[in-house]
């Protein structure tokens, strides 16, 4: 099975092939490394920029204002804060022309904890990439959907922005990816450069890669549950599924729901869920203080009150400047499987 880094280095070369992806670029993102976690390696329109993000990102709005489609990576999104004025640019262009000029850019960043990356690479965006409006949000947890997700993002019209779980982008997935090889170390001799001298080396993609699209907007049940429901994405719905099989030892049933795209999000999804068990988390690793899941719960208790049996819980990051490179700083920085847990079981056991 593909990891996730393998799964949107090969949804890129579809783009590049198939969907008229012409730019793809960023820090390192060329020949010879293929990105810092291998996610560009091979592919054939990849080219290295400046350790400049503003100019990145501008050179991506010049690119997409031409009409050409280019995917802009951001090595970390710790450096990407500098660009938010770029960003709301972007997101505004289809707006501010009433539809008459689109803008197929998409960006992509890693994002979160879990690869004791310290302060300057720990960080998340979603909850300030949520405040940016004109843009498509996607964070997946799978490869399989880094897939199909990766190419949505290519087909749409106007900025998308592809957040990457660093945590989760070595991690191999337990479902092919239509066309990837069944047996795992083809497809590492194929698509996986070798270290040392790579002048020579070509990547050899599997010729059955296909067009499989996960559809932006739409979430997924990952586990059923009736007592309580988790709410998550990223690095924490892995956590998230297994807290809700170790709960069922002790008779609390957890449905967990992967959003996959933060906006616009499956709201029909959410809100069917928490009516069915009346008890709801909202789960994710950003800072807890305007958490993207303070959005959802604020229209959990607007529109579905009366429907509660619980308060409404939000378990998010702490509210640190950073996180720090030793396991305890950064394993108490960010929810861990005990805090979910934990949380779990005390929302489960509240009564209204």
């Amino acid at each position: 099975m593909a990891s996730m880094a393998q799964a949107i280095r090969m949804a890129l070369h579809y783009g590049e092939t198939k969907l008229g992806v012409t730019d793809i670029f960023g820090e390192d993102v060329g020949p010879p490394l293929g990105g810092v976690f291998t996610a560009t390696q091979g592919l054939k329109t990849t080219w290295n920029s400046p350790l400049d993000e503003r100019g990145i990102i501008g050179a991506a709005v010049g690119l997409a204002s031409t009409g050409s489609r280019c995917v802009a990576e951001i090595q970390f999104c710790d450096y990407i804060y500098n660009t938010i004025d770029l960003l709301k640019l972007a997101g505004n262009m289809c707006w501010a022309s009433n539809g008459q000029w689109n803008f197929p850019m998409t960006v992509m960043t890693p994002v979160g904890s879990g690869i004791r990356g310290s302060i300057y690479h720990s960080h998340s965006f979603d909850a300030t990439m949520t405040h940016i409006p004109g843009w498509k949000i996607v964070m997946p947890s799978s490869p399989i959907d880094a897939y199909g997700l990766m190419i949505a993002c290519l087909k749409d019209p106007n900025p998308t922005m592809f957040l990457k779980p660093k945590a989760l982008l070595r991690v191999r997935g337990d479902e092919l990816i239509p066309g990837e090889p069944e047996n795992e170390k083809e497809l590492r001799d194929r698509i996986d450069a070798p270290l040392g001298d790579r002048s020579k080396w070509k990547a050899r993609w599997p010729e059955g890669l296909t067009d499989y699209t996960v559809e932006i907007g739409k979430g997924k049940i990952q586990r059923e549950g009736e007592h309580v429901t988790i709410v998550t994405y990223g690095r924490t719905l892995p956590l998230a599924v297994q807290a809700a099989d170790q709960l069922k030892s002790e008779n609390i049933s957890v449905e967990v729901i992967d959003m996959r795209t933060l906006w616009p999000y499956d709201w029909e999804m959410i809100s069917s869920s928490i009516r069915k068990t009346r008890r709801v988390i909202f789960l994710n690793e950003d800072t807890e203080v305007t958490n993207f899941g303070e959005h959802l719960v604020r229209r959990t208790v607007e529109e579905l009150f009366y429907d509660l049996e619980a308060r409404p819980r939000l378990l998010a990051g702490a509210f640190t400047p950073g996180i720090g490179l030793a396991d305890p700083l950064e394993m108490a920085s960010a929810p861990q499987l005990n805090h979910i847990i934990e949380m779990a079981r005390e929302v489960a056991n509240e009564r209204a």
